[in-house]
């Protein structure tokens, strides 16, 4: 089933992880993707290797950082193939040694994030829309994360930066819905990307898992599946919305885990 044929998206950060699951998924259900990436020959191998396949692909470098290398992308976008209908803004940036608590964090850290996973998005959608509206329409999808809904001991400008999004997402569906153009983003918990599998000891993925309502990690094609979804017009109903795809580990109350390993010690 072709559920996004005849699509224009622009992947950024799509050399990797969900944001390349995100292109292939929408590329082999028939949309033209262009994958746009800092790393433009991890995105030149992606879109060379959907070529191969029978599918339609591009890549593009991508500065996220700065405002003209986004409106480059969607303008060569549109000298290529016309439009664009699904703008999947996916870039984001974090760092665990200088994004600390909100007294010991690097301030520097601060704008940086707030610059490239906010920023990002602004332009993203800024320099998409007049093509949406001139198309009759389309679809921006924002990643944002479960960061935005639980605070951590760490990462105080990731998880503001992306608490920014989720709102961001709910003013451009509002200011442009009347004019064809829905906006959603994606809220993923932890999800086995490359960074992820590189990063995170045994232990830590252990704990994230314990305290899952399902019984795995999530893979980037479960949050790609999400954008595919948002991409097409089953969504179409679906606006200003932020979808949490986290296997259920803000669900519960979090004493659950330990409830349990204490209810199985009272029946030995």
């Amino acid at each position: 089933m072709k559920r996004v044929e005849g699509k224009v998206a622009i992947v950024t950060g799509g050399a990797s992880g969900i944001g390349l699951a995100s292109a292939q998924l929408m590329a082999k259900e028939g949309a033209k993707v262009v994958i746009a990436d800092f790393n433009v020959e991890g995105a030149e191998v992606a879109a060379q290797e959907l070529v191969s396949q029978g599918f339609e692909a591009k890549a593009m470098f991508l500065d996220a950082s700065k405002e003209e290398s986004i409106k480059e992308v969607v303008d060569k976008t549109v000298e290529a193939y016309g439009t664009v209908n699904v703008m999947y803004n996916n870039v984001g940036v974090t760092n665990l040694k200088k994004d600390l608590d909100i007294v010991n964090m690097d301030m520097d850290e601060w704008d940086r994030q707030m610059n490239v996973n906010v920023k990002s998005v602004v332009f993203g959608c800024r320099y998409a829309i007049p093509h949406m509206i001139k198309a009759g329409g389309g679809s921006i999808i924002n990643t944002a994360s479960m960061s935005a809904f639980a605070s951590d001991s760490v990462r105080t400008a990731y998880g503001s930066s992306k608490a920014a999004v989720v709102q961001l997402t709910k003013y451009v569906a509002t200011q442009y819905g009347k004019q064809g153009i829905r906006c959603n983003a994606v809220a993923p918990g932890l999800i086995l990307t490359p960074a992820a599998k590189n990063n995170l000891p045994e232990a830590m993925l252990h704990m994230f898992e314990k305290h899952n309502a399902l019984a795995y990690h999530g893979e980037p094609e479960d949050i790609g599946y999400t954008v595919l979804f948002l991409a097409s017009d089953e969504s179409k109903f679906l606006t200003g919305q932020t979808i949490e795809v986290e296997g259920g580990h803000y669900l519960a109350n979090p004493t659950v885990p330990e409830m349990r390993e204490f209810a199985a010690k009272q029946q030995q």
